[in-house]
């Protein structure tokens, strides 16, 4: 099954990147990979994407900086932005800047799949199969 959804997996570590992707990959996204903040960026602004999944340290611009561009240049693109600071000023700082989501690293699976699953629109029992 492949959804006309296409997303952006933005995160500097090789094994959080493909992993996301593995755990995603399931749902029939086309999945889109950044390693760093400026490859997101081009990305992003290439067009075409109906969500962004960021991590918030990478190399420059960081995950909260990408957010605060995509709300400034008004692309109506939903970001979950996943860190080991969620819980404290980053994610507040997130959620004002207009994250659809923050997540706490390590990001449980299920979580995950929820919140991208919300984020898409899609029906709720499409995030249940194949839950790690």
């Amino acid at each position: 099954m492949s959804l006309d959804r296409r997303i952006l997996i933005a995160d500097d570590d090789l094994e959080v990147r493909l992993g996301t992707a593995e755990l995603l990959g399931p749902l029939g996204l086309k999945i889109v990979l950044a390693e760093s903040g400026s490859e997101a960026v081009q990305i992003i602004r290439g067009g075409g994407l109906d969500l962004a999944l960021l991590d918030y340290r990478m190399p420059s611009p960081n995950g909260l900086e990408i957010i605060e561009m995509m709300n400034a240049e008004l692309m109506g693109i939903p970001a979950i932005l996943c860190s080991a600071d969620a819980a404290g000023e980053v994610g507040t700082l997130a959620r004002q800047a207009g994250a659809f989501a923050v997540l706490t690293k390590p990001v449980l699976p299920a979580r995950l799949k929820s919140e991208v699953v919300r984020a898409l629109e899609l029906p709720p029992t499409m995030g249940l199969s194949g839950l790690a």
